[in-house]
């Protein structure tokens, strides 16, 4: 069984490179295949085609191998799909549970709803959307929270993980009482606390919004213009889309949604999410949203609108990022999209599950450490 070492510093085993004399060897790097599967979705070509060096990548892709939950592994440059691999149980067509990147694409979801004139403010008030809530309200804080705080993750409901009580009345999936059932832990808008009800909550007010249920919204409005169809979308038990981690796609699709961030929300001449929206949403306004200390190596981890923040080695880099190690990375300053789809470990919060996802984070760390700036 690998260990979290499994995915060590990917310079350490460039012996190709001269720097270090220990690792694998030239020709077994040489001999790692992650030349893209056939398909007309993407247009593909080589890392060295497209100024990246092949040995960092086969690097990459050899570290890979070594862990146990990786299901897929994509590297797309300037807009080329120049590495591909599947593994474990990960196959091209798999539609992965995408856990919390799901929260992602909501946000994209409420950009476009705004653009359509269905939402008219981010600082349009939570309550405002559920009139049933509002008039049961004790907490008057409850009336000041924003479509902006919630999106920041700031609205001041608890980081359901923080308490069982909170985690199991998540996984009930009964939602719309836990507006009123649940305290508030700060005043809106003041601290950080990463709230899966926030984002499922954020989900219905969409749906509400635009008068149409938010797998047929997303489907209509964000997955069909980008040439992609979304899969299962888990429910709550009253039939709403989950926000904080419903959607399945393939590592393609998951790859295409983070180009369309990556261009300004821009595909194929079609503007799908409005540019200032992608600009807004990769803004940081929580800083040290979390700390692992040495413990990963993505650092100085922020929050934007549902996408996360972080650095590796010179690099800066948004992201979308699921339990078990789903991630959609954006390294704008590279044009460059890494996607990483695994076990989701549903259900399961453990050191376990943990230290599967904290491999693949430290593998994809890794090889963003080693690549140099352009």
């Amino acid at each position: 069984m690998p260990t979290i070492i499994s995915a060590i510093p990917i310079l350490s085993i460039l012996i190709s490179s001269g720097l270090v004399g220990c690792g694998p060897s030239g020709a077994r790097l040489a001999a790692v295949d992650y030349t893209p599967l056939p398909g007309d979705d993407w247009k593909v070509s080589t890392p060295a085609e497209q100024g990246l060096d092949p040995r960092l990548v086969a690097a990459l892709y050899d570290s890979a191998g070594e862990l146990e939950t990786l299901y897929g592994l994509l590297v797309i440059k300037n807009g080329y799909l120049v590495a591909e691999g599947y593994f474990n149980e990960g196959t091209v067509e798999q539609k992965a549970l995408l856990q919390s990147a799901s929260k992602s694409y909501v946000s994209a979801l409420v950009g476009i709803a705004l653009d359509q004139g269905c939402l008219s403010s981010v600082d349009q008030r939570m309550l405002d959307f559920f009139p049933e809530s509002a008039d049961q309200i004790a907490d008057p804080r409850k009336a000041q929270i924003t479509i902006r705080h919630m999106l920041q993750m700031r609205a001041g409901y608890p980081d359901e993980e923080t308490d069982s009580a909170y985690l199991d009345a998540l996984y009930w999936g009964e939602y719309l009482p836990l507006i009123i059932d649940f305290p508030l832990v700060s005043d809106p808008g003041t601290e950080f606390n990463y709230s899966n009800l926030t984002s499922n909550w954020l989900a219905m007010i969409v749906a509400r919004a635009c008068d149409m249920d938010l797998k047929s919204y997303a489907q209509k409005y964000l997955f069909s213009p980008m040439g992609a169809e979304v899969g299962d979308w888990l429910q709550d038990r009253d039939g709403h889309y989950i926000g904080s981690g419903g959607i399945h796609v393939t590592a393609r699709e998951a790859a295409r949604f983070g180009a369309l961030y990556l261009n300004d929300g821009e595909y194929e001449g079609n503007q799908i999410i409005p540019a200032d929206w992608v600009r807004d949403s990769l803004r940081t306004y929580s800083e040290n949203a979390r700390d692992y200390g040495m413990s990963v190596r993505f650092r100085d981890i922020g929050y934007g609108y549902q996408w996360w923040s972080a650095r590796a080695g010179d690099h800066h880099f948004n992201f979308a990022w699921g339990h078990g190690g789903q991630l959609i990375v954006l390294l704008d300053e590279l044009d460059m999209v890494i996607v990483t789809t695994a076990d989701p470990f549903f259900g399961q919060h453990d050191g376990q599950s943990w230290k599967h996802e904290k491999a693949i984070i430290n593998l994809v760390g890794d090889f963003i450490k080693s690549l140099p700036k352009e």
